[in-house]
């Protein structure tokens, strides 16, 4: 992992009014079809169920980060108390230092069935666990090293006790590999503190790279079926696209129904969902945004957020700072209510037991799901934009006796604000209302009205007290797919143009007309429709809400576009191909201002690839190119650069692209309007550790985006 330093679409369908609900007292007529146990081992791709429908199912599961840095416990003499798994970069000790945990690794108190039963019992359906992390210490028995469990005073298969545990419980096992390992003689690069007593002389990645297929291949043929490969540490600059994907190929081949993360390969832009460029497919099955939850999720895409509990992977004994119960629920319905998966990270102590902090929020985490599981297990994004008071989950059924009938939705409503006048109101829900009740009291019926500001909102009448202190769980089944009054989407290359614009809007509305005006004013009913491409020749404010009928179903989308008038082209007396960059070496946590700097180093380069520094500098370094790129007309153009760590693009003087500050592989782009000719290009970037990559691209009128090349550049001779 990352070591931290302090880390749609609604689908419209049946129209409906109703008054007040019908009252149905037979639950099992309107219910779901059940939802089937997540099975594991041979069972789960015996069933018929694809490699992906038991993760999508599970939608919670366990992460445990454990190794030999649980021995010093976030501390080293002289070094401070804010380390982890990371402690051996962190606190730059030495291999030779490092290797002396082994002996002292005797985790007698671990157990594996106390563990999984913790899981289980919290309502997780899988368990990912380190089989080795950065530091490469194996917690399996490998024959490809004896930097491993097996020779240490423990001598236990931890994999193997994890993997039996997980299917006499039925939770998935999964194993997490770290790509990068700091205790490999062949891995390069080293650590820059390290370069100067551990010479990389004579390592050969190619050697490392077939070491790390070895023990893949150990793990995924000496375990059983094995649920998720959840691979980390590819920032590095030495692991490249080819090798993710032979690796990828490889866990496919030996177990074909793995489910493989993105962090497999290059293309995880902010570790969260894999890229598509330049016709290459980067690998991966899933995205995996880390410490954080995507404001929108990945709509259509199968995304998990991994979180820490409290602010660190691994065990450190002076981290009290966890989260709060109430907290990490809240968490869990959000990505649950956007299509995502949460892993939830343990840190065990080198006695091999989970932290009391721990254990406690998982009970009463699994208290709460022992209720309200239906809601998380099973379920799919909900249909709103957003919630005042919480968050939706949804399942699709068939109402009716054995579940033949006409199609029917539940919404599980996680209400973590409790309405204190005994209305919920749940807004801009068109369908009609078959039933409702609390999830924690079935029996009871709640009575739905037609009604709210605009009369386009159901009105539950709950208990004025919740059920539940931190997410009472509503259950609203209704008629057919949810018609919820979705936003219209107005896109366009850009905000701002120079002499055309086309501009389209569009609606997830069924049966819907969008209606549009172009002076700022609210559409009507008699407004004219949106029936295609809308042409704009000057600045306008385009509006637009969907109708049936005379009825107006959605709230105004707005937007904007500008006609500009483009900065003029320049005159260049630069002849020499190639681009002009200028090295610099410093640490930093953003763009330094290179102008003011003495360069270590200077000259031409044909690329962004970073090679013009010296060899043994893998970190904490910085670049400025500088050329000139011509661009075929008038017209607003898109710039992309994607980048770990910042960088920042100009164009002509303007910066255009700020992807400025520390973080992975992060992808952000700007707009600006040129006129045809030559324009200057400068791109500021640092690195102060992990990967360095820098890509940059451009897209306009009559040009698709491509990546700019520096060696089709020119530059000041």
């Amino acid at each position: 992992m990352n070591r931290i330093t302090g880390c749609a679409a609604c689908i419209a369908a049946i129209v409906g009014v109703c008054g007040a609900a019908c009252s149905k007292s037979a639950k099992q007529a309107a219910a779901p079809a059940p939802v089937q146990p997540v099975l594991t081992g041979n069972e789960q791709w015996t069933k018929g169920q694809s490699s992906m429908d038991w993760w999508r199912d599970a939608r919670f599961g366990m992460f445990i980060h454990w190794g030999l840095y649980s021995i010093p416990a976030g501390e080293w003499p002289g070094k401070g108390t804010g380390h982890a798994e990371w402690i051996r970069d962190t606190a730059h000790i030495p291999v030779e230092e490092y290797e002396k945990l082994k002996g002292q690794f005797n985790p007698v108190k671990f157990d594996a069935n106390a563990w999984v039963s913790a899981a289980h019992s919290a309502g997780m359906k899988y368990v990912c666990i380190t089989t080795k992390h950065h530091d490469g210490f194996c917690l399996f028995d490998t024959k490809q090293t004896d930097w491993s469990v097996m020779h240490t005073p423990f001598k236990r298969d931890i994999m193997k006790e994890m993997a039996e545990a997980c299917r006499k419980q039925g939770v998935t096992p999964c194993w997490y590999h770290s790509i990068m390992d700091w205790h490999h003689p062949d891995y390069l690069p080293r650590r820059p503190w390290e370069a100067a007593t551990r010479s990389a002389e004579g390592a050969d990645f190619e050697k490392f790279n077939t070491y790390l297929k070895n023990e893949v291949s150990e793990l995924l043929t000496n375990y059983g079926p094995i649920g998720v490969m959840w691979f980390d540490g590819q920032w590095e600059g030495t692991w490249t696209h080819p090798r993710g994907e032979e690796l990828y190929n490889l866990c496919k081949k030996l177990q074909p129904n793995v489910i493989v993360n993105n962090r497999v390969d290059k293309g995880g832009g902010s570790f969260g969902m894999t890229r598509t460029e330049g016709g290459v497919q980067y690998r991966g099955d899933y995205g995996t945004p880390e410490q954080e939850i995507p404001p929108t999720g990945y709509p259509g895409v199968d995304w998990e957020t991994c979180m820490t509990m409290n602010d660190h992977w691994g065990y450190n004994s002076h981290d009290h700072d966890f989260k709060t119960t109430a907290d990490l629920l809240h968490k869990l319905a959000d990505i649950a209510s956007k299509g995502g998966n949460f892993l939830l990270n343990v840190g065990p102590t080198s006695e091999g037991e989970i932290p009391a902090e721990s254990l406690q929020r998982l009970s009463e985490i699994g208290k709460w799901m022992d209720v309200n599981g239906e809601a998380i297990h099973g379920t799919q994004a909900g249909p709103f934009e957003k919630l005042a008071w919480g968050r939706c989950t949804q399942k699709a059924y068939s109402a009716g006796t054995g579940g033949k009938g006409k199609p029917a939705t539940r919404l599980y409503l996680h209400v973590f604000d409790w309405p204190k006048d005994g209305k919920l109101v749940v807004p801009g829900l068109y369908n009609e209302a078959r039933e409702a009740f609390l999830l924690s009291d079935k029996g009871r019926n709640l009575t739905v009205t037609r009604g709210g500001n605009d009369g386009n909102s159901l009105v539950i009448d709950v208990p004025v007290n919740a059920q539940d202190a931190i997410d009472s769980v509503v259950v609203l089944d209704v008629d057919g797919k949810p018609d919820v009054a979705a936003m219209p989407v107005i896109k366009a290359d850009a905000d701002i143009f120079v002499d055309t614009l086309i501009a389209t809007a569009t609606t997830t509305r069924e049966n819907a007309i969008l209606r549009f005006t172009t002076d700022g004013s609210d559409p009507l009913a008699a407004s004219a429709a949106s029936t295609g491409p809308i042409r704009l020749d000057r600045t306008t404010t385009i509006s637009t809400r969907a109708f049936r009928g005379a009825r107006s179903v959605s709230p105004i989308a707005r937007r904007t576009f500008t006609k500009v008038t483009p900065i003029p082209a320049i005159h260049a007396d630069a002849k020499t191909p190639g681009i002009g960059y200028m090295y610099f070496e410093g640490d930093w946590d953003r763009v330094p201002n290179f102008g003011g700097m003495k360069p270590a180093g200077m000259g031409v380069a044909m690329s962004f690839d970073r090679t013009q520094r010296p060899a043994a500098r893998v970190d904490r370094f910085g670049f400025r190119y500088h050329g000139y790129i011509h661009v075929p007309k008038d017209g607003a153009y898109t710039f992309w650069t994607a980048s770990d760590d910042g960088s920042n693009l100009y164009v002509d003087g303007q910066r255009v692209v700020s992807n400025d500050g520390l973080h992975s592989l992060e992808e952000k782009s700007g707009v600006i309007a040129l006129a045809g000719g030559m324009h200057a290009v400068t791109v500021d970037f640092f690195e102060k550790g992990g990967g360095h990559e820098l890509d940059c691209w451009i897209a306009g009128p009559g040009m698709a985006r491509k990546k700019i090349e520096p060696k089709e550049m020119v530059t000041e001779p």
